[in-house]
């Protein structure tokens, strides 16, 4: 089992940054790829960003790739999501994810998900 819990939200003008943290507990934090999925109200839930294991390979939604940075600490078994020239259409809850396995060539699948987190609020104003 892996517990995964998000800080970091909160509200920004548009062109501001937020950093989201996810700090993950239980189960070997490095046997598992970690991402990022936003949901805006009204709509499905989308993927953002996806981490390898070492933090070496990173993939990214087209909509944010320039604009946000995935990393992750395996030392403190937290990953991060850096989010730059943040737009109201990056207004959603964030989540964190983990899925089993260590690279990161792709985006990460909804179903492919182990383990969510609650999520975070991020409200970008105009």
């Amino acid at each position: 089992q892996v517990q995964l819990v998000e800080s970091g939200g909160g509200l920004v003008q548009a062109g501001g940054s937020l950093r989201l943290s996810c700090a993950a507990s239980g189960r070997s934090f490095i046997f598992y790829r970690m991402g990022w999925f936003r949901q805006a109200p009204g709509k499905e839930r989308d993927f953002v960003a996806v981490s390898s294991w070492s933090g070496g390979g990173t993939y990214y939604a087209d909509s944010v790739k320039g604009r946000f940075t995935i990393s992750r600490d395996n030392a403190r078994n937290t990953v991060y999501l850096q989010m730059n020239s943040l737009k109201p259409e990056d207004t959603a809850v964030y989540y964190c994810a983990a899925a089993k396995g260590v690279t990161a060539t792709q985006a990460m699948g909804v179903t492919s998900v182990d383990y969510w987190g609650k999520g975070t609020l991020v409200t970008v104003s105009s």
